[in-house]
């Protein structure tokens, strides 16, 4: 059994990070205000890893889907997978997006703020939970909640997006240096 108190690869610091990671790391440092999360200073060890998660989330800031749709997709993926640092990581990024503290503990249960985001969730926490051996009736329930077939691949894009990272952290036992998320017992937003 792993010690969950310890990663198991290091972060590393722009000084100690390969010289092919170093200018990835001082683009998230300098993008995040002086800040790097360990997941990045983690991934540095491969140059080639870290830049498959940075260039998935830049393709990914090109999306029609909205990022508020795509957070509570990374919200209820991260819950599923039971990914601490994505669960903590996620709520900051949803709150700095526009989502209220009820609506991410309302996400991370699968639950969505309208009925796009839900399809959405509904499709993504299908993808992840089946393998995207989907259900057809899953694609006419999204289409009716108003997806389009390039958002449906954007939610899939999502998807495939998370479990990478949430898979990482798993991995690498990324020590957690977001706000821890809140607690969902209890939580008032969902019968908690």
């Amino acid at each position: 059994m792993k010690d969950l108190n310890m990663q198991t690869i290091k972060s590393l610091s722009l000084e100690t990070a390969p010289e092919a990671s170093k200018s990835m790391l001082e683009a998230v440092q300098t993008k995040l205000g002086g800040f790097l999360p360990n997941l990045y200073a983690s991934m540095a060890h491969s140059p080639a890893a870290l830049q498959a998660m940075l260039g998935f989330g830049d393709a990914m800031n090109k999306a029609s889907l909205p990022l508020t749709i795509r957070e509570q997709i990374a919200l209820a993926i991260a819950e599923e997978n039971d990914c601490h640092y994505c669960r903590a990581a996620h709520t900051a990024i949803g709150k700095n997006a526009g989502l209220s503290e009820e609506c991410t503990l309302k996400a991370r249960r699968g639950i969505g703020t309208d009925d796009k985001a839900q399809a959405a969730i509904d499709l993504a926490r299908e993808i992840n939970s089946s393998r995207a051996n989907l259900n057809p009736s899953s694609f006419e329930k999204a289409r009716n909640s108003g997806l389009t077939d390039a958002e449906i691949l954007e939610v899939l894009a999502a998807t495939v997006q998370n479990i990478f990272t949430n898979y990482a952290n798993h991995i690498i036992n990324t020590d957690v240096d977001f706000p821890a998320a809140p607690r969902m017992a209890g939580c008032s937003c969902c019968n908690g």
